[in-house]
C-alpha cells in the first residue's frame, strides 16, 4: 500500500501565488463592484423590523421565556449567566443564541492560467448593513443543507459533503462570537474541485490576491468568508519568534487552566436588568444589544421569505491589533480573550476587542487595555482599517472598526501584561489549523493581515 504524505508541501506555494495575483483572469477586480450592483439590480431584497407576535413558527415559551422556532431546529434565544473573576465585569446576565449544530463555511478553488481561484457569491444577509456581501462559495447551517428549511437546495453543497468531488486543502471547526454564541461552532472548509465546476450568475472566481484588494473597503467581504480565509495554508512561517511555538502553547494553557469562567443557561424571562417589550428585549441601561424581529424577503435564497430574530449591537465596536518588529520579524499583540459563549475558557483573541460605550460607565481602570492607543492612533501608524460587519445571519448591523496599528517599545513592552503575548502571524496561522485557539475576531484580522497589506 502507498502511503501518504503527513505534510502537504505543494499548497502553500500556490495559495501565496493566489494571493499575489491582485488581477485575475475571470472577473478583474474593477468590475467586482459592478457584479455585485447587478446581482443586488437582479433580486428582491427587503427586511422589515416587526413585533414579536408577528414571527411566524417562533414564539417565547411559556415556562422559560426562550424563544425558538416550533420545529425545534435553526436556532434558540435563551438566557447566560456568566461570572468572570478577574474581568473588567465580574458578573452578567445576557441573551444568548443556542445553535447546537455544526453549519458548513466552505470555499471551492480551481485554478485558472496556473493561479488558485476562489468561488465567492454574492450572498444576501438580512443583516448586513448593505445586504449583500462577498461569502463563502457555500454558507449553510446544518437545518438549511439538510433541508429544515424545506426551500431549495444549497447551491454547491455536495462539494463539501462528498469528498469525492475535490481535494480537500482545510478542514476545521472553528468558533463563532463567544459574546452572542453559546459553544456554536462551523466547520470551515477549503476544497479543490475536480472537473467542471458548473457556472451560477451569483458566483464569480477570484485569487486571494483579488479578495485582499476587496478587503479594504468597508463591509464587502463578509465575516463567514474572511474566517475562512484565515484557516488557508498560507506557508512562509517565519523561522524565529520572540516565542517559540511551544513557549505560545503552555502560555495559553495556563491561561486557560488559571482563569476562572463560568457560564450557566438560565431562563430568558429571568434576565435581571433586560427587559422585553413588544418589538425588543433591551438592556436596562442601554447597553449591549438589543434582541429584536424581522421579516424577510430574498427571492436569490433558498427560500424565498422567512422571519426570525436578530441581535443588533448598541455602537460601533474596535478590534484592534498592536504590531511591532521584534528582531525585525512581525509580530502580534494577542490577548487571551475570555468569553462566556466559548468552550474554552479563553481563545486568542487582538490585542482590542469591545464596543467602547458598553465601558463609559465604569472606572478607568477597568476600561479594556490598549483602547485609548489604538482609538487615538496616529493615522501615520495604522497599517490597515476598514469597517467590517459580522455576521449577518445573526446579527442586525452588527459593525466593527477593523485596525492594525504599529506600536513602540515604550507603548508596549516586549512584556506585556500576563495575559497578553507577542505571536507572530505565521504562528497564529498554525493555530487555525486546530479548532478553539483563535477567535473569529483575530481570525478576521489575520487575513486581511495576511491578504490585504
Amino acid at each position: 500500500m502507498k502511503l501518504a504524505e503527513r505534510t502537504d508541501t505543494l499548497t502553500a506555494p500556490r495559495i501565496a501565488r493566489s494571493a499575489r495575483d491582485r488581477y485575475g483572469t475571470q472577473l478583474p477586480t474593477g468590475d467586482v463592484m459592478d457584479w455585485l450592483a447587478e446581482r443586488r439590480a437582479a433580486h428582491r431584497f427587503r427586511v422589515d423590523r416587526i413585533p414579536f407576535d408577528e414571527l411566524r413558527g417562533w414564539s417565547f415559551s411559556p415556562d422559560t421565556g426562550n424563544l425558538g422556532h416550533a420545529s425545534g431546529r435553526f436556532f434558540s434565544v435563551e438566557g447566560l449567566h456568566v461570572s468572570c473573576e478577574d474581568g473588567p465585569v465580574e458578573e452578567w446576565h445576557q441573551p444568548i443564541i443556542r445553535q447546537p449544530e455544526v453549519g458548513i463555511l466552505g470555499i471551492l478553488v480551481k485554478e485558472f492560467d496556473g493561479v488558485p481561484h476562489l468561488l465567492m457569491q454574492a450572498k444576501m444577509e438580512p443583516g448586513n448593513p448593505n445586504l449583500l456581501q462577498l461569502s463563502p462559495t457555500v454558507q449553510a447551517t446544518r437545518s438549511n443543507y439538510t433541508g429544515a428549511h424545506r426551500g431549495a437546495g444549497v447551491t454547491y453543497i455536495e462539494y463539501f459533503t462528498r469528498p469525492e468531488r475535490g481535494t480537500v486543502l482545510a478542514d476545521v471547526i472553528q468558533s463563532e462570537h463567544g459574546s452572542w454564541f453559546l459553544h456554536k461552532g462551523n466547520r470551515n472548509m477549503i476544497v479543490e474541485a475536480r472537473g467542471n465546476v458548473p457556472p451560477d450568475d451569483d458566483f464569480r472566481w477570484l485569487t486571494l490576491g483579488q479578495i485582499g484588494e476587496l478587503m479594504r473597503r468597508d463591509n464587502l467581504v463578509n465575516m463567514d468568508s474572511r474566517t475562512v480565509l484565515s484557516c488557508a495554508p498560507f506557508g512562509g512561517d517565519e523561522p524565529r519568534a520572540l516565542h517559540s511555538d511551544a513557549e505560545v502553547l503552555s502560555w495559553l494553557t495556563a491561561q486557560r487552566a488559571t482563569r476562572q469562567i463560568r457560564a450557566n443557561r438560565v431562563p430568558l424571562k429571568e434576565l435581571p436588568g433586560w427587559t422585553r417589550g413588544a418589538t425588543s428585549i433591551d438592556h436596562d441601561g442601554g447597553r449591549y444589544f438589543s434582541v429584536m424581529a424581522v421579516s424577510v424577503r430574498a427571492d436569490s435564497r433558498e427560500v424565498a421569505s422567512w422571519t426570525q430574530p436578530l441581535f443588533e449591537p448598541v455602537g460601533l465596536g474596535i478590534t484592534a491589533f498592536l504590531t511591532r518588529r521584534i528582531g525585525g520579524v512581525p509580530h502580534l499583540l494577542a490577548h487571551a480573550k475570555a468569553e462566556g459563549g466559548i468552550l474554552q475558557s479563553v481563545e486568542l483573541g487582538p490585542t482590542v476587542q469591545c464596543v467602547p460605550g458598553n465601558y463609559a460607565h465604569l472606572p478607568r481602570e477597568r476600561q479594556p487595555r490598549f483602547l485609548d492607543l489604538v482609538r487615538h492612533a496616529d493615522p501615520a501608524r495604522i497599517r490597515y482599517e476598514a469597517i467590517h460587519s459580522e455576521e449577518g445571519g445573526r446579527f442586525l448591523n452588527a459593525e466593527s472598526r477593523y485596525l492594525i496599528v504599529e506600536a513602540s517599545e515604550e507603548e508596549v513592552p516586549l512584556d506585556p501584561p500576563p495575559d497578553y503575548h507577542w505571536l507572530t502571524p505565521g504562528q497564529l496561522t498554525a493555530l487555525t489549523q486546530y479548532g478553539n485557539y483563535v477567535n473569529v475576531q483575530a481570525r478576521t484580522l489575520l487575513a486581511c493581515q495576511r491578504f490585504a497589506l
